[in-house]
């Protein structure tokens, strides 16, 4: 029984395949639940066992369709919160709303916040997510936040892929810590682009900060949502020498033009994680390579649950 282990994992729509995943990590079933659709439109969620006192982890992507999933999220552990359960931790391998972390312009939400204030109303005492687009999200919730990084796993694939005259550089001035971080790992230097953005979803690459020529460049950012940024980059670093350029990315959110951007672009490959589903298109594109981390998220539930360090986890 999926129970024996002292705590119960539940899933809603966004990534079955990841939810899957980490339930085979950690040798248990998916709890329970019908998660339906009324007529009009409205989710109604059933929980189909019995959870009192239990200690529940409901894994949902806040990823597209992102309105439609996050509320789903909130009703189901608006469920379990009304089921006498003894703790929820909302898992969110890819927090959605994450970019809009603080006001660009007047009269504008901080619609970070306002998400993190809906999930601790509807009852969550605990998260666990990747990636965060912003450390300081993490300080928008008034219940503990465990932010994952998928740089362990990354970094394997990229010591046996990239073996040597690799530079890790950052598509924008905001990406510098992270991929300083990646480029001390992997013992390489560090490149950065002077990145100038006229308009939501619109990026133009402007100038490489660092010398890569004759380099094998790996452009790390932390999401690619229509590649704009990513495919501009690749163009610079090819137009300033590059011998090959690829790109590793946590969260595939890859909408509108991004897979035809991909595949007209000099990257050579595009690794991802399965934070989130890849579209057919997405799929089908032969330069994106998809990395699983259901083993650090199945890790980090066994980890919340018994009380030992997560962080010991990216030591």
């Amino acid at each position: 029984m999926h129970q024996e282990n002292g705590y119960i994992i539940f899933a809603g729509n966004s990534n079955p395949v990841l939810a899957e995943a980490i339930c085979g990590y950690l040798k248990q079933n998916l709890g329970g639940a019908k998660v339906k659709r009324f007529s009009d439109g409205e989710i109604q969620i059933e929980i189909d066992e019995n959870v009192r006192s239990k200690d529940v982890f409901v894994i949902q992507s806040t990823s597209n369709p992102v309105n439609d999933n996050l509320v789903e999220l909130l009703l189901m552990i608006d469920a379990l919160k009304r089921s006498s359960v003894k703790r929820i931790t909302a898992v969110v391998p890819y927090f959605g709303y994450a970019r809009q972390d603080k006001k660009v312009a007047p009269r504008v939400p901080i619609s970070a916040k306002l998400v993190a204030d809906l999930l601790t109303t509807a009852g969550a005492n605990r998260i666990i997510t990747m990636d965060l687009h912003a450390g300081q999200i993490q300080g928008f919730f008034n219940i503990p936040v465990d932010n994952l990084f998928a740089a362990p796993v990354i970094i394997e694939y990229m010591r046996k892929k990239f073996t040597h005259d690799t530079i890790i550089v950052s598509p924008d001035a905001g990406g510098v810590e992270r991929a300083r971080a990646f480029a001390k790992r992997m013992d390489c230097g560090l490149a950065i682009i002077d990145k100038r953005r006229d308009a939501p979803n619109k990026a133009k690459a402007m100038a490489v900060i660092g010398d890569v020529r004759d380099k094998r460049a790996v452009i790390l950012d932390d999401m690619a949502d229509t590649a704009g940024t990513l495919t501009e980059a690749a163009k610079a670093l090819a137009e300033n020498g590059a011998s090959e350029v690829h790109a590793c990315c946590t969260h595939p959110v890859l909408s509108g033009p991004a897979i035809d951007r991909i595949n007209a672009s000099p990257l050579k490959s595009v690794v991802v994680t399965d934070t989130i589903p890849l579209s057919d298109n997405g799929r089908a594109c032969s330069k994106i390579k998809i990395l699983s981390i259901s083993s650090l998220f199945g890790e980090a539930i066994i980890r919340s649950h018994t009380g030992d360090s997560v962080t010991s986890l990216f030591v």
